[in-house]
């Protein structure tokens, strides 16, 4: 009788390993691979998040005390896939398969780095819904930067793996294609009546309808709308002088991001009156930087609400 009880109970322990393996071996519901890059043989996607539009601050230089020497800013579509990796495989191995495969894929390798020549003991997440990833693997992390050009749009890769202490446990990989294209426009609507509105409630008005290249002050086709509602409002009112003042996030310096605030204020100016002839008299640009948020900067979201630009009745 003891011996039939020490049987069962080894085959419920038998039973319960092998129901535990079985779910070990399945991906994340709703991961799958993206059609760009396949994932190394025997990898189990352990993590998947997906973006339509957001952004994306890519890594391209050395890591110095857990800041980065130089990295870029993307827009469009964004997969992050995380896998877990058989053990027994190296990461230079895994890596080595990723590299090969992207330079076969017609890839460009822009900036790669090894344990701590580079990479460093940390880094920022690269992008913020997906939280902080870890940069501090101290048994070996390997880190590339790649860019397809193609006619439809550049494709960018951002591939990290990292080997955890327990070597029986296979290695990480944090895998994000980043596929540029740009934002759905003509969400959101602006009208002459509701920035009059605002105006005379408040004082001033913020504009999310003009939109600029990350980093540059080039007004951007798809502002057109917005800029001739702005110009209606001027026609309707004329007596209104307005400040037109440029926001930013706080990514970058304090210096940056008041000097490019400026030359977009500046260029919204430019066009008013240049193509939609509005007095100079009557507009004022001014560039406020990153010193009066609307959000919390801590997330895309935020970020994004901190971009604007407004209209102040002088």
């Amino acid at each position: 009788m003891r011996l039939l009880h020490k049987l069962i109970m080894q085959l419920c322990i038998l039973i319960l390993a092998a129901t535990a393996a079985l779910a070990q071996g399945k991906d994340v519901e709703g991961g799958q691979d993206h059609p760009l890059v396949s994932r190394y043989p025997g990898s189990i996607i352990d993590k998947y998040q997906f973006a339509e539009f957001d952004e994306v601050s890519l890594p391209l230089g050395k890591s110095n005390g857990g800041k980065l020497e130089k990295l870029q800013r993307l827009e469009g579509k964004i997969t992050h896939i995380s896998y877990a990796v058989p053990a027994g495989r190296s990461i230079l191995e895994v890596y080595r398969n990723y590299e090969g495969a992207l330079r076969k894929a017609g890839f460009q390798i822009l900036f790669s780095c090894v344990n701590n020549d580079g990479c460093g003991s940390s880094g920022p997440a690269i992008w913020a819904p997906a939280g902080n990833e870890d940069w501090s693997w101290g048994a070996g992390q390997r880190y590339l930067s790649a860019k397809l050009a193609r006619a439809a749009g550049d494709v960018y890769v951002s591939l990290h793996i990292g080997q955890w202490s327990s070597t029986e446990r296979g290695s990480a990989v944090y895998l994000y294609v980043i596929e540029s294209k740009p934002m759905e426009g003509d969400l959101i609507k602006v009208d002459a009546a509701a920035l009059g509105g605002d105006i005379s409630s408040s004082g001033h008005v913020a504009v999310y309808g003009i939109y600029f290249d990350t980093g540059k002050a080039d007004v951007k086709p798809e502002s057109d709308a917005a800029l001739s509602e702005i110009a209606k409002l001027l026609q309707q009112d004329s007596k209104l002088k307005l400040l037109v003042v440029g926001h930013t996030d706080n990514v970058g310096t304090l210096a940056a991001n008041m000097d490019l605030s400026k030359r977009r204020a500046d260029a919204v100016v430019q066009i008013l009156t240049t193509k939609h002839g509005v007095a100079a008299a009557r507009l004022i640009g001014q560039g406020a930087g990153p010193l009066a948020p609307v959000a919390s900067n801590s997330t895309e979201d935020g970020r994004a609400k901190n971009r604007r630009v407004e209209l102040v009745q002088q």
